[in-house]
């Protein structure tokens, strides 16, 4: 049965670990996707950020659906194209981590995901916007970090992520043990916080398994915000610890907290980064807010009846 018109898929090609794969693993999907879309266009990343404008083309030039293959950060850029226009996305995970895939039960094959598109329900959702001073802002879907995530995303090297994958991250974060973490204001409402992490999440998944802000999800409208104080890196490991076990509330030197908006800024002197569904962003100061029903994403059935 034909659901959509004309749908354009974006697939970053050097997505994942496993690259040789991807190309038949694009064509396999866009034969299953024929069933449901008359027309079918692939268009290819070119290099970073080029998913934005390729998206922005997609919504203008009368496309009904857009579906983007790759990891999270490809899909950060199809949202960027897309924020408040009112063409669908579709995701086919094939990235490193994969994290809206396990956020939302998607299947972390494309071709399976693909043969998921009957089912899949469009919802309009809101999206995170981080405004960095001196720098464009930038639309988010799952979360924002600041501090000792994101200064691991802006170091992290690109070539051994190629080769290990999410476990390149896990090696980046090692390295950082011993080291004192810059201290950051985040400021909500009238409460101001010092802190080395700050995250601002939609989604309860992070880094590929991990639930850092459990009751965080992507019909909330708000951010589950999560503070983590200490500036001594050895002290994240009783914090990951805290999250293995689910008694990462229970600890006095992490605050969790809800909001629409946030500012976070830093010392003159000091250079926290930032980065967004896990790729770099900038530095602080910023401003985080949310964005009402900024972006239609089709979902499985079983994530909106959980939260809706």
């Amino acid at each position: 049965m034909v659901l959509y018109r004309q749908g354009v898929l974006i697939y970053n090609p050097a997505a994942g670990w496993r690259r040789g794969r991807l190309e038949q693993q694009v064509q396999r999907a866009v034969d299953v996707l024929r069933f449901h879309v008359e027309r079918m266009v692939i268009r290819p990343t070119v290099g970073p950020r080029s998913a934005i404008e390729l998206a922005r083309q997609a919504s203008e030039q009368g496309a009904d659906l857009v579906l983007a293959c790759g990891g999270d950060g490809t899909i950060n850029e199809v949202v960027n194209g897309l924020a408040h226009a009112a063409v669908p996305l579709a995701v086919l995970p094939a990235g490193t981590a994969n994290v809206l895939a396990r956020e939302i039960g998607l299947p972390r094959d494309p071709v399976r995901a693909a043969e998921m598109l009957a089912s899949l329900a469009p919802r309009r959702i809101s999206l995170g916007r981080v405004s960095p001073s001196g720098a464009a802002a930038r639309y988010f879907l799952l979360l924002c970090g600041a501090g000792l995530d994101a200064h691991i995303v802006y170091h992290l090297d690109l070539r051994r992520k190629a080769r290990l994958g999410v476990l390149a991250y896990w090696w980046a974060g090692l390295a950082e043990f011993g080291r004192r973490l810059e201290v950051f204001e985040v400021e909500i409402g009238p409460h101001r916080y010092e802190c080395a992490f700050a995250l601002a999440a939609q989604s309860s998944t992070y880094g590929g398994s991990l639930q850092i802000a459990r009751d965080a999800h992507l019909l909330s409208g708000e951010f589950q915000v999560v503070l983590f104080h200490s500036r001594s890196t050895l002290r994240y490991l009783r914090y990951l610890a805290g999250v293995l076990t689910g008694r990462l509330e229970g600890l006095p030197d992490v605050t969790f907290a809800t909001a629409r908006r946030l500012e976070m800024r830093a010392a003159e002197s000091a250079r926290v980064y930032i980065e967004v569904d896990g790729e770099s962003a900038g530095c602080l100061p910023a401003t985080l807010e949310i964005v009402p029903g900024a972006l239609t994403l089709l979902m499985p059935a079983a994530y909106l009846q959980a939260h809706g």
